[in-house]
């Protein structure tokens, strides 16, 4: 008997010789880093790897993976790659698309792609602003914002990218942020294990275009007061002495002080793997009050739904075991044609 031996890479073999046409100091660099380094160590043949982007800056990212990949057209990533994942489902098909690309002009197919629970791992990088097309505003900018396209601020209520997600039944849903490398590379890990669509919102920065766009997430003095990690089966708990909790009161979230006679055992622990999504949904909307910290890590995980492809597979089987393999040429020629003559 023998074993399959599986392929031993380096974070170089995922890198490419093409020039890297991204602003210095974007935090597009530092997602691109992060999975050239995951790709190295999920033990899957380079050749497996399929990426595949819309329009909008992080849509070169398949330039810059030593993979195969498409650099498709706006908004359209999510369909190509169910398209792919159909048609060969052994490929590792991930999408790299921005928050204009996915929830614009791309946001049906992104909703029918999650619902589906099509096995694609889906990127989205939120910057809150339009960076290809030098500032515009964004379907996640800020109510108020003052950009090109909005001179004197924008009325648009924003999406929250993962609360649609959430919405749209999808099977994992998780939040990173470009320069938590650590716990970026770990939620990649996660998402590529996950069998369904797995939806991973990366926070990040335009440093040209909306340069802060999250400061009072990353700055260090601010980030333990405005983030909650969210850790399978562990309390959630934050702020900078770790003395300010999440629980459940009634049907609604709540931020409590710890202390005289709140404890971590009254705390919510948090349940990625919750089977009604509604406890996801309330999560994802606990950034939108006032006082209450921004969920980072994996919101839902749900692996008892079946894929998509896999669904399409077993119905080809069973009309295949009925009726035979078709017959391409027979089909083309079944009903009338026409000889067209000059």
């Amino acid at each position: 008997m023998t074993t399959a031996t599986l392929p031993v890479y380096s974070k170089k073999d995922f890198q490419t010789d093409q020039e890297i046409r991204w602003c210095p100091g974007c935090g597009d660099y530092a997602i691109l880093s992060a999975v050239q380094s995951v790709f190295a160590e999920l033990g899957v043949p380079r050749e497996k790897f399929v990426m595949i982007s819309g329009i909008g800056c992080s849509s070169r990212f398949p330039y810059y993976m030593n993979t195969f990949g498409f650099h498709t057209i706006h908004g359209r990533a999510p369909a190509i790659a169910t398209g792919l994942k159909i048609a060969r489902p052994d490929l590792d098909v991930w999408v790299a698309t921005g928050d204009g690309d996915s929830l614009s002009i791309g946001g049906n197919h992104t909703i029918h792609m999650l619902r589906r629970n099509v096995g694609l791992k889906v990127l989205l990088f939120n910057n809150r602003i339009y960076g290809l097309t030098k500032g515009q505003y964004s379907p996640t900018s800020e109510i108020g914002k003052k950009t090109k396209s909005t001179p004197y601020g924008t009325a648009d209520r924003p999406f929250n990218p993962i609360s649609l997600a959430i919405g749209a039944e999808a099977t994992f849903v998780a939040r990173s942020v470009d320069v938590f490398q650590a716990h970026l590379k770990d939620t990649l890990k996660k998402a590529a294990a996950h069998r369904g669509s797995a939806y991973t919102e990366i926070l990040q920065n335009c440093n040209i275009f909306n340069d802060g766009a999250w400061e009072d997430l990353t700055e260090k003095e601010a980030r333990s007061e405005h983030i909650v990690m969210l850790e399978h089966g562990k309390p959630l708990i934050f702020g900078k002495n770790r003395d300010k909790g999440i629980r459940m009161n009634g049907i609604d979230l709540e931020v409590v002080q710890l202390g005289n006679g709140v404890t971590e055992a009254d705390l919510l622990v948090h349940d990625e793997k919750h089977p009604r999504a509604a406890y996801a949904f309330l999560l994802a909307h606990m950034e939108e009050r006032p006082g209450f910290p921004t969920p980072i890590g994996v919101l839902r995980s749900w692996e008892h739904i079946p894929r998509y492809e896999d669904l399409i597979a077993e119905q080809l089987a069973e009309v295949q075991a009925k009726r035979g393999k078709g017959d391409l040429g027979k089909l083309l020629r079944g009903g009338d044609t026409w000889e067209v003559r000059p």
